[in-house]
């Protein structure tokens, strides 16, 4: 059976309803090799997840039932045939944590419903590693079952071999190795009898409704406690100024009290390994990503990564001495190549604009890229031949109830959707800059400016792009 249709049929046996649409979410994905496709009928929709590890789908299933038992805000799983690596969830929407804390925040400014979200989020973590760590399967953990020396070795030599050797950064291996095996010890010797989500960061955690629900933790196990909450404050795109880290931590802790023993003091002393070792591993997805696999836009976490360590270097001891690897970390913050990434790496910027047809036709491209796309969207219903829309736009609350009514609305954003999601995909893969969407329609007053208006939406918050809005005939009329 082609993976396709396992997906859908699936969907009819949950639903007892044919998927009438299919939408890839390819944007989604960032460094997975998972397909994620959302499924919809005439009122439900639904996630299919197409994957052909099935040792690390069982993890996933397994654990999704395990935290939902436990009461914990995790997708329910509708059906499954690991057989063709597929499996169907529950649809959580499209907004990440990540997406609103971009949003909303104006430089180091975070927005106080944003801050509200990361404290729901750190106030639910130790009901994972704890309270249903208890008495997970761990036997289904895959690849291993803790984070254990080998697993931290993995780690270690992924950042090691394709950060350090293809950024260019010296340093000598039998030293390194020496303080890697330094680094381990000490961390191995915090309580490990915890489950550790492994991937615990803002793009993992979905929000609906103002409430958290989790995701991708099939890569989880039995490990130490601050692992998970220094992946989540260090999250290096995310970029938390110090002050709100500092203020979440506190609460993790105070959070963390009603269910493990232990004092502050004790977690404290591993926490700053943990940061660190984090911070190794995301630079060695980076490196791998983006130096070695050449997909530039893996590189624009480099430079928030290397901000960390920089605040690290002047504001933590750790209670062990690792002289090589703080010299390579010296090296890095010296590095031009490295410090040149934050321009080469630069955003691909999509600019989105609505016009009318009978004023001027598509604007034109200014940034000498050309290209782009020009969609038509007389073909959909017509606000503005009802008396009730004509002083109205597509950025008012009516019209955009009206069409999204409009069944040929959704197919057609659908389709618009999954071309601007691959033209976005391949445009960052190949570095370049610029990208062009124009929407148009008659008046360039309802459907054209609703379009864009859904499509800068969903692009908001995407890793790498900004999104330039500009609606051509609102402007002009000073609206």
């Amino acid at each position: 059976m082609d993976s396709i249709d396992a997906l859908k049929k699936l969907f009819e046996q949950h639903f007892r309803t044919p998927a009438a649409r299919i939408q890839p979410l390819q944007g989604k994905l960032g460094g997975s090799g998972r397909n994620i496709i959302r499924l919809s009928g005439e009122k439900v929709s639904a996630i299919g997840i197409l994957y052909n590890v099935r040792e690390e789908n069982i993890a996933f299933l397994e654990f999704s039932r395990h935290f939902r038992r436990h009461g914990l805000p995790v997708p329910e799983i509708y059906g499954e045939d690991l057989d063709n690596g597929a499996y169907l969830e529950e649809d959580l929407g499209d907004t990440t944590l990540f997406e609103s804390l971009s949003k909303t925040r104006t430089g180091d400014t975070i927005a106080p419903e944003a801050i509200e979200a990361y404290r729901k989020v750190v106030a639910v973590l130790p009901r994972f590693q704890v309270e249903a760590g208890r008495d997970l399967n761990y036997k289904v953990c895959y690849p291993r079952d803790s984070f254990d020396r080998q697993s931290i070795a993995w780690d270690l030599n992924y950042f090691k071999y394709y950060f350090l050797r293809l950024a260019g950064i010296p340093f000598n291996e039998q030293a390194l190795e020496d303080d890697f095996d330094h680094l381990t010890d000490f961390l191995l010797s915090a309580p490990r009898d915890y489950f550790m989500y492994r991937d615990f960061q803002s793009r993992n955690i979905m929000l609906r409704g103002g409430q958290p629900y989790f995701l991708d933790y099939q890569g989880g196990r039995k490990g130490a406690l601050q692992y998970d909450i220094a992946s989540l404050l260090y999250d290096a795109k995310a970029d938390l100024p110090p002050e709100l880290r500092h203020q979440l931590l506190d609460l993790y802790i105070e959070k963390l009290r009603n269910y493990a023993d232990g004092t502050p003091e004790a977690f404290l002393h591993h926490y700053y390994a943990y940061v660190y070792v984090r911070i190794l591993q995301a630079l060695g997805a980076y490196g791998f990503r983006g130096f070695y696999e050449r997909k530039p836009h893996f590189l624009q976490s480099v430079p928030y990564a290397l901000k960390n360590l920089r605040w690290l270097s002047h504001n933590v001891k750790l209670p062990i001495a690792l002289p090589t690897l703080m010299e390579a970390f010296n090296s890095m913050l010296a590095s031009e190549k490295l410090q040149s990434l934050a321009s080469e790496a630069d955003t691909l910027t999509v600019r989105i604009f609505s016009f009318s047809f009978h004023r001027g036709g598509a604007p034109k491209d200014e940034s000498g890229n050309g290209g782009g796309f020009v969609f038509d969207g007389r073909s959909l219903p017509n606000p503005g031949r009802e008396e009730r829309f004509k002083q109205l736009t597509g950025k008012d609350a009516p019209v955009i109830d009206y069409l999204n009514q409009q069944q040929s609305v959704h197919q057609f954003l659908a389709s618009v959707m999954s071309l601007v999601d691959a033209s976005v995909n391949e445009y960052q893969r190949r570095g370049f800059r610029n990208l062009m969407v124009s929407f148009g329609c008659t008046g360039g007053q309802h459907r054209s400016v609703f379009l864009a208006e859904q499509v800068a939406r969903r692009l908001h918050g995407r890793t790498g792009v900004e999104v330039v809005l500009h609606h051509r005939e609102l402007e002009s009329r000073g609206q």
